[in-house]
């Protein structure tokens, strides 16, 4: 005899929690995930409460560091990144400025080989090939690999103590959609980190969410916040 045990929503443990409770899970000199094209993706309630307690030494893992005064070019300011990995930090000018003193250390990575070591520290695979950065500094410090007569360089996953996400809307138990482009980031960092804090701009009731459209599931989520009207950039 089989005997199934029917499944109820209403059993799901809520994931939402305070923004205190959420900052507790976040130290200094941890390695964090941060969303966005440019500022468009950008967890902008979770990036205040990191610089309103204040922690430094950041290792940060970015497509880039936004504009001047915006998104994470916040902490870029306040002084809390210690190295970022990040494609390109050229529309931010005081990135720029503490590259070039010494004051944040840098790794440059190709946008879409960016994109493939995030997936692959996410999916739990060993590094993906890839031609891109063959015979440029990329190259320098790295395996290449042969094969059917072509040359890859061997690039490895990328993975964070926490990732930072911005969602569309969330329901209680962390499954996510996002809003057009501002998915970017936000999808794949999610699958790449020890903990996941998704802020979202709505928070709705487990089932309200048409399967269909969910981009992240609740698995992949640790924690939901409710995003601040208030930390939002103009």
């Amino acid at each position: 005899m089989v005997i199934r045990k029917e499944y109820s929503y209403n059993m799901a443990k809520s994931k939402v929690v305070s923004i205190d409770e959420a900052m507790e899970k976040i130290h200094s000199g941890q390695t964090l995930m941060v969303p966005g094209f440019v500022n468009c993706g950008v967890p902008q309630t979770l990036i205040a409460a990191i610089l309103e307690r204040g922690y430094t030494d950041l290792n940060i893992i970015s497509n880039n560091t936004s504009v001047k005064g915006k998104g994470i070019g916040k902490l870029v300011h306040a002084n809390r990144i210690k190295h970022i990995t990040c494609s390109h930090i050229g529309n931010n000018t005081e990135t720029v400025e503490k590259v070039v003193a010494g004051e944040i250390n840098v790794t440059f990575v190709p946008q879409g080989t960016l994109c493939e070591r995030i997936r692959a520290g996410g999916a739990g695979i060993g590094g993906i090939l890839t031609p891109t950065g063959l015979g440029t500094p990329v190259e320098e410090g790295k395996q290449v690999i042969e094969i059917n007569g072509k040359k890859y360089l061997l690039e490895l996953p990328l993975r964070a103590d926490v990732a930072i996400i911005h969602a569309y809307k969330a329901d209680k138990i962390g499954n996510c959609i996002y809003h057009r482009t501002a998915r970017n980031f936000n999808q794949i960092m999610a699958t790449a980190a020890d903990f996941v804090i998704v802020e979202a701009e709505e928070i709705v009731e487990v089932g309200e969410l048409d399967p269909d459209i969910i981009v992240t599931p609740g698995c992949l989520v640790d924690m939901v916040v409710q995003a601040r009207l208030e930390d939002r950039d103009e």
